[in-house]
């Protein structure tokens, strides 16, 4: 498994600690394609975190949804924000089994504006 806690890029945005639920779709690190519903650990305009139970590889493409809508409707197109991210974090997370990822959004960026949880 390869592990790398060193950022390829200096973050230019300040990423905001909120859950918003996301699908992952990719292939993990021995090439077998996955979709996985987890929600997103922080946030900003062009790339977020999140928690996999998959071992994806640095540089590895992943397709994102975040659905804009109150409702997780993953089958409408209209609801959800669809973007391709490249990951550029992968770190343990605090449960066994599971991997914190950080990806660079590739594709279109996040335009939702938001507060950060614990600002609430």
């Amino acid at each position: 498994m390869q592990l790398s806690t060193h950022l390829s890029k200096q973050r230019t945005e300040r990423r905001i600690a909120v859950r918003l639920p996301m699908q992952v779709t990719g292939r993990d690190s021995r090439g077998v394609v996955f979709t996985e519903e987890t929600s997103s650990e922080n946030l900003c305009r062009g790339g977020a975190a999140f928690v996999t139970h998959f071992d994806l590889p640095i540089g590895a493409d992943i397709d994102i949804r975040i659905p804009t809508s109150s409702q997780q409707a993953w089958k409408r197109e209209d609801t959800n924000f669809a973007t391709r991210g490249r990951v550029v974090h992968v770190s343990q997370s605090t449960s066994p089994g599971e991997r914190l990822v950080g990806v660079q959004f590739t594709g279109p960026r996040f335009q939702r504006v938001f507060r950060s949880e614990s600002a609430a």
